[in-house]
């Protein structure tokens, strides 16, 4: 079992930064990927960025491209989300999810075995 914890959500005005983390604890496997998702109210969970935990390669959506950076540090088993000039339509709540087997592109939700609960990050004009 793979437990995920989201953390660093919270209330920021546009323009401003929020780093988001997510510790990775239980039992994984040697070659796996990281993804960050988010959901706004009355929409679909969409893909924001991934990451293959061994490669360091990363993935973004367009949206946030040039704005978000996702990274892992091994040691700490985490993952963070490195979110700048943020604007309303980046409100959402924020997941993190890991796929044990690399399958998939990465960029579809069922690509993943594991969820965190999630952070909420709220974006004000």
């Amino acid at each position: 079992q793979v437990q995920l914890v989201e953390s660093g959500g919270g209330l920021v005005q546009a323009g401003g930064s929020l780093r988001l983390s997510c510790v990775v604890s239980g039992r994984t496997f040697s070659h796996y990927r990281m993804g960050w998702f988010r959901q706004a109210p009355g929409k679909e969970r969409e893909f924001v960025a991934r990451i293959n935990w061994n490669t360091g390669t990363t993935r973004y959506a367009d949206s946030v491209k040039g704005r978000f950076t996702i990274s892992r540090d091994n040691a700490k088993s985490t993952v963070y989300l490195q979110m700048n000039s943020l604007g309303p339509e980046d409100t959402a709540d924020y997941y993190c999810a890991v796929d044990q087997v690399l399958r998939g592109t990465g960029f579809d939700d069922n690509d993943y075995d594991y969820w965190g609960q999630g952070t909420q990050v709220t974006v004000s004009s």
